[in-house]
């Protein structure tokens, strides 16, 4: 079975014995719960597209090692059309969720630890690329979701990892064993943990030859004893429990994430891909972080054009759309989620081949790429909120529009533009606050801040991959500089 439906990805989530807290409970139905079912709708949207034909380009890839039709989302990159496709990918999942569809960390996660474990096995002799491309190969058989975990806690940003007061502040081999390691520790920021069957570990930052132990990658099913996630709250998130449709604003669709666990957690040998090889971690790092950066000018762009789409209906709603001011808004909303769309495909074109073979993208243009997404999409989301207006946030709540006496009130005092009900504007409304304000603006904001590194993670790396000296030596020859 490479391909799996959307129905055969949900219940083979419901067979796993996940360890899941929320609220200060143990969750013992997560498919069902109705805080966290919109998240497993959207990664199930990665499987339906993909048994559709009119995106099988988009969605799949054949796999050089089987010559099956796999998911994209487990694929290496073989080419630079494999890149922007990938990008594309994103978009199109961007514009059918409106959320985050938590695959993309795993699938970065699987190009950097591919490249990655070749070159450590070529310097060290090891086995870390045949352990995962023995993975990489039962994820694509099995068609399976795959997250990855990098951002560790840090505690005392000071500090190196081996240094801090607490050592399970970063996650570290505790205990070394014949089969394998034992590990500790905790992984924040986990987007679709809950969802996945797997989880890659990596390091969070380059490793001095003190931090041996915290120089750990691995696979590990979810259900992993010792393995378990706290979820994260998000602004707005007990709407989905109140029985209503209208307030949630995107009511199928969401994402989700989680602090997730390792208590004294076993790993075999097998499943290990770096283990105190330090001077690696860097690269591991650097690569992911690479990836994911261009991820970025795919799957916010796709949710921009839902907002962009979103904001323009609403003002035709309000009856604003004539409006110059408007139009001009609309205008530079639109040109900035181009922008970001630019970057991601600019990076995928100039993407190499690495000593593995697989490609990776231009590193210069995709730290440029979420650079640009940590201030974007903030100005986009603006806008929306200058167009739409106050109601998105101060309009009553579906309960009062049901209600028959309240509702006629609600229904007379805030029409529009008389084409259209006060239900749809609402639900307009509602949508635009879930992506600049409630659950959705943890994946299109914040995330965009946060995600891949903060901001100054990718000032450092356009510093180290623009070749200044370069620049300056073409200034200096035209100048004649003697």
């Amino acid at each position: 079975m490479a391909l799996m439906t959307g129905e055969q990805y949900i219940e083979s989530i419901r067979k796993i014995p996940m360890e899941i807290y929320m609220f200060g409970k143990k969750v013992e139905n997560p498919v069902d719960n109705p805080i966290l079912r919109p998240s497993l709708n959207s990664v199930r949207m990665t499987y339906d597209l993909a048994q559709m034909p009119e995106y099988q380009e988009l969605m799949t890839a054949i796999s050089p090692e089987t010559g099956e039709r796999i998911n994209r989302f487990t694929h290496i990159h073989r080419s630079t059309e494999d890149l922007r496709n990938k990008v594309k990918m994103q978009r199109l999942l961007g514009q059918k969720t409106a959320a985050c569809f938590q695959r993309c960390v795993g699938m970065d996660a699987f190009n950097a630890e591919y490249s990655t474990t070749y070159e450590i096995d070529k310097k060290y002799g090891t086995s870390y690329h045949e352990n995962f491309k023995k993975f990489m190969l039962y994820c694509q058989e099995n068609d399976l979701t795959v997250d990855g975990a990098m951002t560790d806690v840090k505690g005392d940003r000071s500090k190196a990892p081996h240094a801090q007061d607490d050592p399970d502040m970063f996650l570290h081999v505790v205990e070394r064993r014949p089969d394998g390691v034992v590990v500790c520790g905790a992984k924040a920021h986990q987007t679709g943990i809950i969802n996945s069957h797997e989880v890659i570990v990596m390091p969070t930052q380059s490793m001095g030859p003190d931090d041996k132990d915290y120089a750990i990658s691995f696979a590990v099913p979810l259900d992993t004893k010792g393995l378990f996630m706290i979820i994260g709250r998000q602004s707005c998130d007990t709407r989905k429990m109140e029985g209503t449709e209208m307030d949630v604003g995107n009511s199928e669709f969401g994402g989700v994430e989680a602090l997730t666990i390792f208590d004294n957690v076993f790993v075999p040998n097998d499943r290990i891909f770096l283990n105190g090889e330090t001077e690696f971690a860097g690269m591991l790092v650097e690569r992911f972080a690479g990836f994911h950066r261009q991820s970025y000018g795919g799957c916010k762009v796709g949710v921009g054009d839902v907002l962009i789409g979103a904001t323009a209906l609403i003002a035709e709603m309000n009856g604003a759309e004539k409006a110059s001011h408007v139009k001009d808004k609309i205008i530079e909303m639109t040109h900035l989620n181009e922008t970001l769309f630019c970057c991601g495909i600019a990076c995928s074109a100039e993407g190499q081949a690495t000593a593995s073979g697989s490609y990776i993208i231009n590193l210069l243009l995709a730290n440029v790429c979420k650079l640009n997404v940590t201030r974007f999409p903030y100005e986009i989301v603006r806008l929306a909120e200058d167009i739409a207006g106050g109601l998105m946030v101060t309009a009553p709540s579906e309960a009062d529009f049901r209600d028959p006496k309240l509702g006629a009130y609600i229904e007379k005092y805030l029409r529009g533009n008389s084409k259209f009900s006060t239900e749809n504007r609402l639900r307009v409304m509602r949508l635009i606050e879930n992506l600049c304000l409630g659950t959705a603006a943890v994946g299109y904001r914040t995330e965009s801040m946060h995600g891949a590194g903060s901001p100054q993670a990718m000032r450092i790396m356009i510093s180290r991959q623009s070749n200044l000296q370069h620049k300056k030596d073409l200034a200096a020859a035209l100048a004649h500089v003697k």
